[in-house]
């Protein structure tokens, strides 16, 4: 049966000739709301509006300079659209396909809505995803969706809504640009308020057209935002414009961020040490509490010395907050002080001096972006740090996972689990073991038990490398990234005296010989220590997971924090052993998505788990993890779940674990997922009747949708392996 499509795409050359051919579409002849995007595929440029009147405006288009050389219109329609829904489809193309990277996006930072509307995420967010495929289809879109929400570039693009707090932010900022009496501004926020999105999108606000820019999402502050902006452009037609980025790895993700973007390029974010080039009207500074000083510095002591010498400062007196202060007519600081995690950062009093100046202006991100549990895991982690909770004050949180381990192999295996089904999951870990294997690949840096692993292969862009999954990364590596999941191992420079009641450091397990030396006071060690797992126990932003290799400090930790359950003890009665197939099945490892497929697994005999009483026991009964949200009004996350093998019967509107066998090779392992099983009779075009089977999701989520299965699908590729009969956790 052919499937009726949410959304059509239509293409059509971009030239005077073929408005006449692009008024038979019924959709623009009607004046009806779509959305259409202009693309070359030579200069690799596009554009993306939204509008009723679709032959008026592409006629507007082609009187542009910039727009009229484009070659091809796509025009995207559904007869189920509206003004809500066109401007909030017309957003996303903007985010996505700067963040995809096939054409550079010529469009100015839009207010970007993120209001909700009717049926917004129960239909619209299917038709996107639709027209998304579709547009890959057409070779307009290259990448998943899924793909690029994990993407760096995507979470860094400068095409982002802002909220309440940050256009607030956004508007102080731009006051102080225009008036002559500041100089100097400070943003202040904590981990995850959206520092670095606000410095992207400024950046790019500046180097936008006033006539392309579309600020809706400012409603009452719009005018006030194009008059400053209007100002700037005034005073600064081509301003001088750096984004200055400390930390090398970071630095290289922003420069991807700004190759795909019009009017930015990769050269304006720099390194501190290329402000001796030139002078700059404005400079931008993410992360500017890691800039330094002349201590700890390394092999960089020679380009520090040479880069105060070139500005005509002192070396030992100075640090790189002088040189941005001295090369910049303007500079805006993003800054957050419990970040910086080691002596050759800049002095806090430095930032305090720029603060308290009579030309300076300071302003403050409270809301949190990143982490689902918001502000309250911010502040709960670093009282946790810092010992200031009550006896049994315990983390709580339904949308977010915070779990100690008893056994760091556990932890490994819920990462790589997690890493599975929603990428981006990472073992992280503080710097309490020398890197050996930099030297020598074929060693471990991390033994631990009879887990074995490597520090990061590498130090740029770690976090998206090729095999990180597999290995361990360490604060420099991790700053100023977002994980979905952040295994944290806390290592042996740090513990626990129960004693003292005290968490103390052990310098000599402290193996960042930069970060220690010069260092005397124990508690100035002992600051940047606890700034160091602060900062990487903020990076997760659906969970977070710890290992303590100290005993004292995983009980002090379990004290505050859940403990993860071995799935054997978590259910077997106080001395009463477990009897196979009597009170107790097996556990199979493998890990069935609830969601679409699992990754390609092989599956074995894990473990045994104790079954509940008055659940059945046998031995075509077994259980297994079930993992992921499509299945959440009725499986956890997570869950262990009781299944019966080769259930026989009618499965219809039964829960049920399906297995998709890889046909091509058999030592490929195969794919798992749960869904409730439908089938039914449907007819074909020449009239012959054939079977239909949807896994369904049962997900508070929505956007979920079913998985579609034909009768020969089901036959030869896809097997149901076991009836759900119960959660057993």
């Amino acid at each position: 049966m052919t499937r009726q499509h949410l959304v059509e795409v239509k293409r059509y050359r971009f030239s005077p000739e073929t408005l006449a051919e692009i008024e038979t579409n019924a959709y623009a002849a009607n004046n009806w709301p779509l959305v259409y995007i202009l693309s070359d595929g030579t200069t690799r440029c596009a554009y993306v509006g939204e509008t009723t009147d679709t032959l008026a405006r592409l006629g507007t288009h082609l009187k542009h300079p910039r727009k009229r050389s484009l070659t091809t219109v796509h025009l995207v329609s559904s007869e189920r659209f509206n003004k809500s829904a066109t401007l909030d489809i017309e957003s996303s193309l903007i985010k996505y396909m700067s963040a995809d990277g096939r054409f550079s996006m010529l469009n100015g930072n839009l207010g970007l809505s993120d209001h909700n509307y009717y049926q917004r995420d129960a239909l619209y967010s299917r038709i996107f995803r639709e027209a998304w495929d579709r547009l890959r289809e057409y070779g307009i879109a290259q990448r998943s969706i899924e793909a690029i929400d994990n993407s760096d570039v995507f979470k860094y693009s400068p095409y982002k809504s802002l909220s309440a707090d940050q256009q607030q932010g956004l508007i102080e900022i731009m006051r102080s640009l225009v008036d002559p009496g500041f100089k100097h501004i400070v943003v202040q926020g904590g981990a995850g308020t959206g520092k670095s999105v606000l410095a992207i999108f400024l950046f790019k606000l500046i180097h936008s057209d006033l006539d392309e820019l579309d600020l809706r999402e400012f409603s009452e502050e719009e005018k006030e935002v194009r008059d400053l902006l209007g100002q700037i452009k005034q005073s600064l037609p081509h301003p001088r414009m750096a984004l200055v980025v400390p930390m090398s790895s970071f630095r290289s993700t922003l420069k991807k961020a700004f190759r795909n973007v019009a009017g930015l390029r990769p050269d304006m974010v720099i390194s501190p040490s290329e402000l001796t080039k030139q002078r700059y009207d404005i400079v931008l500074v993410d992360e500017s509490h890691r800039l330094r000083k002349r201590v700890n510095l390394g092999a960089y002591f020679g380009g520090f010395d040479a880069a105060c010498a070139a500005l005509g400062l002192d070396k030992d007196r100075c640090s790189e907050v002088d040189w941005v202060t001295r090369q910049s007519d303007k500079a805006v600081f993003f800054y957050d002080p419990y970040q910086s995690i080691k002596p050759s950062d800049a002095n806090a009093s430095d930032f305090d001096d720029i603060k308290s100046s009579p030309g300076s202006t300071v302003i403050t991100l409270a809301s949190q972006f990143r982490v689902r549990a918001g502000r309250h895991y911010v502040q709960f982690v670093d009282d946790l740090l810092h010992m200031r909770l009550s006896a049994d004050e315990k983390f709580s949180s339904g949308k977010y996972e915070f779990l100690v381990f008893d056994a760091l192999s556990d932890m490994v295996k819920e990462i790589t689990q997690r890493n599975s089904s929603y990428g981006l999951a990472r073992l992280v870990a503080g710097y309490s073991w020398p890197w050996i294997s930099r030297k020598s690949p074929d060693l471990h840096d991390i033994e631990i038990g009879d887990v074995r692993l490597r520090w990061n292969s590498t130090t740029v862009d770690w976090i998206n490398a090729e095999g990180a999954a597999g290995e361990v990364g360490c604060i420099h590596t991790t700053q100023g990234y977002d994980l979905n999941y952040t295994g944290v191992i806390f290592g042996h420079e740090i513990r626990y005296d129960e004693e003292l009641d005290q968490i103390v450091i052990d310098r000599n397990n402290y193996h960042d010989r930069n970060g220690k030396q010069t260092i005397e006071d124990p508690n100035e060690l002992k600051q940047y220590i606890l700034n160091i797992y602060r900062t990487i126990m903020l990076r997760g932003i659906r969970g977070t997971f710890l290992y303590a290799c100290d005993d004292s400090l995983r009980r002090y930790l379990k004290r505050h924090v859940e403990s993860h359950k071995s799935n054997v003890i978590a259910f077997a009665a106080p001395g009463k052993p477990l009897e196979p197939y009597v009170n107790a099945v097996p556990l199979y490892d493998l890990r069935a998505a609830a969601g679409g497929f699992s990754a390609l697994q092989h599956v074995e005999h894990e473990n045994w788990v104790a079954v509940p009483d008055g659940m059945p026991v046998g031995r075509n009964i077994f259980a297994c993890h079930v993992v992921g949200e499509s299945m959440n009004k009725i499986i956890p996350d997570g869950a262990i779940c009781l299944f019966r093998l080769n259930p026989g019967g009618s499965r219809n509107g039964k829960i049920v674990l399906v297995e998709c066998a890889d046909t091509q090779d058999g030592d490929a392992g195969s794919r798992y997922t749960v869904k409730e099983y439908q089938s039914f009779k449907v007819r074909t075009e020449d009239g012959a009747e054939n079977q239909q089977i949807l896994l369904k999701p049962r997900s508070t989520n929505p956007e979920l949708t079913p998985i579609e299965l034909s009768k020969e699908d089901d036959e030869h590729r896809y097997r149901v392996v076991g009836e759900f009969l119960g959660v057993i956790n």
